[in-house]
């Protein structure tokens, strides 16, 4: 019994100071779900080449496979934006926002995909959901302040 006490201790100080892994995109709910998923790899991989079409192949087939992966949704969502094909955008980043409606990097992309359309009031509406989320500024709160700044200014992405 003495013996426990003191290992129970030390392993309870071990986890305490073990560092805790930082994701490597912080739009992600699950980060690791790209490694496991190599549709969701290869369509992650497609978009950071620009390689739109071949994301959505590749991301619809993952999403048939995981129904409730947000991050899946919102990266569909950009893809179609970046091809200008706005009403499938708009229904992913919908879907990736019913599934997490503090998914931070919907809430950019479809304020982002609003001012594309025109409608600054929809994207103002997705500034402020980030500005609750954000407890103190995060980047998609940035991004999207300066989207908003920019398109004001006449400056349309």
């Amino acid at each position: 019994m003495l013996f426990r006490r003191p290992l129970a201790a030390m392993l309870a100080a071990w986890i305490a100071c073990a560092p805790t892994p930082v994701p490597a995109e912080p739009t992600e709910e699950n980060p690791l779900a790209a490694q496991l998923d190599p549709d969701y790899a290869a369509g992650k991989l497609a978009i950071e080449a620009g390689q739109w079409s071949a994301a959505i192949k590749r991301l619809s087939s993952a999403a048939l496979r995981d129904t409730r992966n947000a991050d899946i949704q919102n990266y569909l969502g950009y893809a179609h934006r970046q091809l200008g094909e706005m009403d499938a955008a708009f229904r992913h980043y919908e879907l990736a926002l019913k599934l997490n409606p503090r998914h931070r990097g919907a809430h950019e992309y479809v304020g982002e995909a609003y001012l594309m359309v025109g409608n600054p009031g929809k994207a103002l509406v997705h500034l402020d959901a980030l500005r609750k989320i954000c407890l103190i500024p995060c980047e998609e709160m940035k991004d999207l302040e300066q989207a908003i700044a920019d398109y004001q200014a006449g400056n349309k992405r």
